[in-house]
């Protein structure tokens, strides 16, 4: 469910911000304000009741016992549950990518923790840490194909279920570290690894948790430097992965 103005959600910021994930609540507010859509940013931290208003949710990256805290939270209070049923987006990063399956695992012996269960997905420590640039190549719904870029750190390899699918096929880095894939989606549920800010770096996908959002296509916007960074960071990641 959507309101107006159009709520986005920062959940646990303290918990589940380090690596500067906050930035994709600050991109979604600004895309839609161009567009002369009123947004309202709502930032959760632990203690404080998730609304059940939102129309997109956001968890970011963080560490092992953040990931447990924030699962722990998050079961009892119950409304991010609600909001999903009501047709809410949530777009997950790293830490809070792996806490959205069925479970995960932390520590040196690698105890698996159950985590929200809204990604058919199970993620187990990797064979090495994926630390580096990462190029990916996401197939919109409309089946156009995109670049997509960011900095994937995070130890744990992902393994989908049936019940979800891949968000994209990796050119360049680890993604998933399992099958040449990244990321995972399953209704209106987005996990995926890349910081950079990911929806920083990558417009087309920041738009599309928009339009699934709000149940319709934004009209384009013309922002040609933003078009040339993501060209220009592309290039990059390319030249780096070229050196491997």
């Amino acid at each position: 469910m959507t309101t107006n103005p159009v709520e986005i959600v920062l959940v646990y910021q303290s918990l589940l911000g380090i690596y500067g994930d906050r930035g994709n609540a600050t991109v979604l507010v600004k895309r839609l304000q161009w567009r002369g859509i009123e947004a309202k940013l709502t930032v959760v931290e632990p203690g404080d009741p998730v609304p059940a208003t939102g129309a997109v949710y956001l968890l970011g990256g963080g560490e092992d016992a953040a990931q447990v805290s924030a699962v722990r939270l998050l079961t009892a209070d119950g409304n991010l549950f609600k909001a999903l049923d009501d047709g809410a987006v949530l777009f997950a990063v790293c830490a809070g990518y792996q806490i959205c399956g069925n479970t995960f695992t932390i520590g040196e012996r690698d105890e698996v923790i159950e985590g929200l269960g809204v990604l058919d997905v199970d993620t187990r420590r990797g064979s090495e840490r994926a630390v580096g640039e990462l190029l990916t190549t996401w197939t919109r719904p409309d089946g156009t194909e995109q670049l997509l870029t960011g900095f994937e750190n995070h130890g744990g390899f992902t393994t989908l279920g049936p019940g979800a699918t891949a968000l994209a096929r990796v050119e360049i880095g680890i993604g998933n570290g399992v099958d040449g894939t990244e990321g995972a989606v399953q209704g209106r549920v987005i996990g995926t690894y890349p910081h950079g800010p990911v929806l920083a770096r990558n417009a087309a996908l920041a738009d599309h948790v928009l339009s699934t959002a709000l149940d319709r296509e934004l009209q384009p916007l013309e922002r040609p430097e933003i078009d040339e960074l993501h060209r220009q960071r592309v290039a990059f990641v390319r030249k780096q992965g070229l050196r491997r």
